[in-house]
Protein backbone atom coordinates (compact mmCIF):
# COMPACT_ATOMS: atom_id res chain seq x y z
CA UNK A 1 0.00 0.00 0.00
CA UNK A 2 3.08 2.56 0.57
CA UNK A 3 3.57 4.97 -1.75
CA UNK A 4 -0.52 4.41 -3.39
CA UNK A 5 -2.92 7.05 -3.40
CA UNK A 6 -5.15 6.24 -0.37
CA UNK A 7 -8.52 5.13 -1.22
CA UNK A 8 -9.62 4.91 2.45
CA UNK A 9 -9.46 7.62 5.48
CA UNK A 10 -10.47 8.70 8.52
CA UNK A 11 -11.00 6.33 11.24
CA UNK A 12 -12.65 3.60 9.78
CA UNK A 13 -9.87 3.75 6.75
CA UNK A 14 -7.52 3.59 9.55
CA UNK A 15 -8.90 -0.07 11.17
CA UNK A 16 -9.60 -1.24 6.86
CA UNK A 17 -6.16 -0.78 6.59
CA UNK A 18 -4.82 -2.25 9.21
CA UNK A 19 -6.80 -5.35 9.16
CA UNK A 20 -6.30 -5.48 5.31
CA UNK A 21 -2.22 -5.92 5.64
CA UNK A 22 -2.26 -8.41 8.44
CA UNK A 23 -4.92 -10.80 6.39
CA UNK A 24 -2.96 -9.71 3.30
CA UNK A 25 0.09 -10.63 4.72
CA UNK A 26 -1.64 -14.12 6.19
CA UNK A 27 -3.19 -14.65 2.87
CA UNK A 28 -6.55 -15.17 4.41
CA UNK A 29 -7.95 -11.85 2.39
CA UNK A 30 -10.84 -13.98 1.01
CA UNK A 31 -12.22 -15.72 4.04
CA UNK A 32 -11.82 -12.21 6.45
CA UNK A 33 -14.18 -10.78 4.02
CA UNK A 34 -16.51 -13.66 4.13
CA UNK A 35 -17.26 -13.23 7.79
CA UNK A 36 -17.16 -9.59 7.75
CA UNK A 37 -19.87 -9.80 4.96
CA UNK A 38 -21.75 -12.14 7.40
CA UNK A 39 -21.20 -10.11 10.18
CA UNK A 40 -22.76 -7.23 8.00
CA UNK A 41 -25.57 -9.35 7.30
CA UNK A 42 -26.15 -10.06 10.77
CA UNK A 43 -26.70 -6.34 11.90
CA UNK A 44 -28.62 -5.23 8.44
CA UNK A 45 -30.99 -8.36 9.66
CA UNK A 46 -31.34 -8.58 13.05
CA UNK A 47 -32.40 -5.01 15.01
CA UNK A 48 -31.43 -5.66 18.52
CA UNK A 49 -27.84 -6.36 17.06
CA UNK A 50 -27.74 -3.47 15.35
CA UNK A 51 -28.96 -1.50 18.45
CA UNK A 52 -26.16 -3.17 20.18
CA UNK A 53 -23.03 -2.22 17.66
CA UNK A 54 -24.86 1.55 17.28
CA UNK A 55 -25.93 2.27 21.06
CA UNK A 56 -23.37 4.69 23.20
CA UNK A 57 -25.30 3.05 25.86
CA UNK A 58 -23.49 -0.04 26.42
CA UNK A 59 -20.25 -0.34 27.86
CA UNK A 60 -17.28 -1.75 26.36
CA UNK A 61 -17.69 -5.12 28.22
CA UNK A 62 -21.23 -5.38 27.55
CA UNK A 63 -20.44 -5.07 23.67
CA UNK A 64 -17.53 -7.16 23.73
CA UNK A 65 -19.49 -9.85 25.81
CA UNK A 66 -22.50 -9.78 23.94
CA UNK A 67 -20.33 -9.53 20.28
CA UNK A 68 -18.38 -13.09 21.51
CA UNK A 69 -21.46 -14.93 21.78
CA UNK A 70 -22.88 -13.45 18.47
CA UNK A 71 -19.44 -14.33 16.75
CA UNK A 72 -19.18 -17.75 18.11
CA UNK A 73 -23.07 -18.56 17.33
CA UNK A 74 -21.83 -17.30 13.42
CA UNK A 75 -18.77 -19.19 13.19
CA UNK A 76 -16.66 -16.23 12.61
CA UNK A 77 -13.44 -16.59 14.03
CA UNK A 78 -10.00 -15.98 13.00
CA UNK A 79 -8.68 -12.86 11.88
CA UNK A 80 -12.19 -11.30 11.67
CA UNK A 81 -13.85 -12.53 14.97
CA UNK A 82 -10.22 -11.18 16.95
CA UNK A 83 -10.28 -8.35 14.45
CA UNK A 84 -14.00 -7.14 15.74
CA UNK A 85 -13.38 -8.00 19.38
CA UNK A 86 -10.63 -5.46 19.10
CA UNK A 87 -13.16 -2.95 17.60
CA UNK A 88 -15.10 -3.53 20.75
CA UNK A 89 -12.64 -3.16 22.94
CA UNK A 90 -12.12 0.11 21.99
CA UNK A 91 -15.64 1.27 21.50
CA UNK A 92 -15.64 1.75 17.47
CA UNK A 93 -18.69 -0.75 16.87
CA UNK A 94 -20.76 2.00 15.67
CA UNK A 95 -18.47 2.56 12.46
CA UNK A 96 -17.84 -1.39 12.36
CA UNK A 97 -20.22 -0.95 9.07
CA UNK A 98 -18.06 2.11 7.61
CA UNK A 99 -15.23 -0.31 8.27
CA UNK A 100 -16.15 -2.82 6.27
CA UNK A 101 -17.18 -1.20 3.43
CA UNK A 102 -13.80 0.44 2.98
CA UNK A 103 -12.21 -3.00 3.74
CA UNK A 104 -14.54 -3.89 0.66
CA UNK A 105 -12.71 -1.49 -0.99
CA UNK A 106 -9.32 -2.43 -0.42
CA UNK A 107 -9.66 -6.05 -0.87
CA UNK A 108 -11.85 -4.96 -4.70
CA UNK A 109 -8.59 -2.62 -5.30
CA UNK A 110 -5.95 -5.35 -4.53
CA UNK A 111 -7.83 -7.89 -6.71
CA UNK A 112 -8.30 -5.66 -9.91
CA UNK A 113 -11.89 -5.68 -9.08
CA UNK A 114 -14.48 -2.55 -9.10
CA UNK A 115 -17.51 -2.60 -6.72
CA UNK A 116 -21.01 -1.99 -7.85
CA UNK A 117 -23.84 -0.88 -5.16
CA UNK A 118 -26.74 -2.44 -6.76
CA UNK A 119 -30.45 -1.56 -5.48
CA UNK A 120 -32.55 -4.24 -6.21
CA UNK A 121 -37.16 -4.58 -4.80
CA UNK A 122 -36.25 -8.45 -4.01
CA UNK A 123 -33.40 -10.35 -2.95
CA UNK A 124 -31.38 -11.71 -6.36
CA UNK A 125 -30.88 -15.22 -7.31
CA UNK A 126 -27.47 -16.90 -8.41
CA UNK A 127 -28.25 -16.58 -11.88
CA UNK A 128 -29.56 -12.72 -11.96
CA UNK A 129 -26.43 -12.12 -10.10
CA UNK A 130 -24.29 -13.32 -12.12
CA UNK A 131 -26.04 -11.67 -15.12
CA UNK A 132 -25.57 -8.29 -13.29
CA UNK A 133 -22.04 -8.68 -12.68
CA UNK A 134 -21.25 -9.87 -16.78
CA UNK A 135 -22.62 -6.60 -17.82
CA UNK A 136 -20.83 -4.41 -14.98
CA UNK A 137 -17.70 -6.52 -16.49
CA UNK A 138 -18.26 -5.19 -20.10
CA UNK A 139 -18.90 -1.83 -19.21
CA UNK A 140 -15.73 -1.71 -16.88
CA UNK A 141 -13.38 -2.69 -19.51
CA UNK A 142 -12.67 -6.64 -18.13
CA UNK A 143 -12.53 -5.89 -14.43
CA UNK A 144 -14.05 -8.40 -12.00
CA UNK A 145 -16.97 -6.49 -10.13
CA UNK A 146 -18.27 -7.43 -6.94
CA UNK A 147 -21.59 -6.85 -6.47
CA UNK A 148 -22.83 -5.43 -2.96
CA UNK A 149 -26.69 -5.87 -3.30
CA UNK A 150 -29.33 -3.98 -0.93
CA UNK A 151 -32.65 -5.00 -1.15
CA UNK A 152 -34.93 -2.20 -0.88
CA UNK A 153 -38.65 -2.93 -1.77
CA UNK A 154 -39.48 1.00 -2.06
CA UNK A 155 -38.08 1.02 -5.75
CA UNK A 156 -40.98 -1.17 -6.82
CA UNK A 157 -39.33 -3.56 -9.62
CA UNK A 158 -36.12 -2.48 -11.43
CA UNK A 159 -32.56 -1.65 -10.32
CA UNK A 160 -30.58 1.21 -9.18
CA UNK A 161 -26.72 0.85 -10.27
CA UNK A 162 -23.60 2.48 -8.60
CA UNK A 163 -20.43 2.07 -10.27
CA UNK A 164 -17.92 4.47 -9.07
CA UNK A 165 -19.31 7.87 -9.69
CA UNK A 166 -21.42 6.72 -12.15
CA UNK A 167 -25.24 5.84 -11.17
CA UNK A 168 -27.72 4.67 -13.75
CA UNK A 169 -31.83 4.53 -12.18
CA UNK A 170 -33.99 1.89 -14.02
CA UNK A 171 -36.04 1.56 -11.08
CA UNK A 172 -39.83 1.91 -11.49
CA UNK A 173 -40.30 4.04 -8.48
CA UNK A 174 -38.02 6.35 -10.64
CA UNK A 175 -40.37 6.18 -13.52
CA UNK A 176 -43.61 6.58 -11.87
CA UNK A 177 -42.28 9.37 -10.24
CA UNK A 178 -41.68 10.89 -13.89
CA UNK A 179 -44.48 10.21 -15.11
CA UNK A 180 -46.02 12.20 -12.35
CA UNK A 181 -44.46 15.29 -12.80
CA UNK A 182 -44.68 15.07 -16.36
CA UNK A 183 -48.87 14.99 -15.69
CA UNK A 184 -48.21 17.73 -13.25
CA UNK A 185 -46.74 19.84 -16.06
CA UNK A 186 -49.55 18.78 -18.86
CA UNK A 187 -53.06 19.55 -16.12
Amino acid sequence: MAGEAPIVSGMAGRYAVALFELARDEKVLDSVKADLDSFDALIADHPDLARLVRSPVFTAKEQSRALASVLDKAGIGGLAGNFLKVVAANRRLFAVHEIIKAFRTLVARHKGEVTAEVTVAEALDGKHRDTIAAALKSVTGGKDVDLNVKVDPAIIGGLIVKLGSRMVDTSLRTKLNAIKHAMKEVG
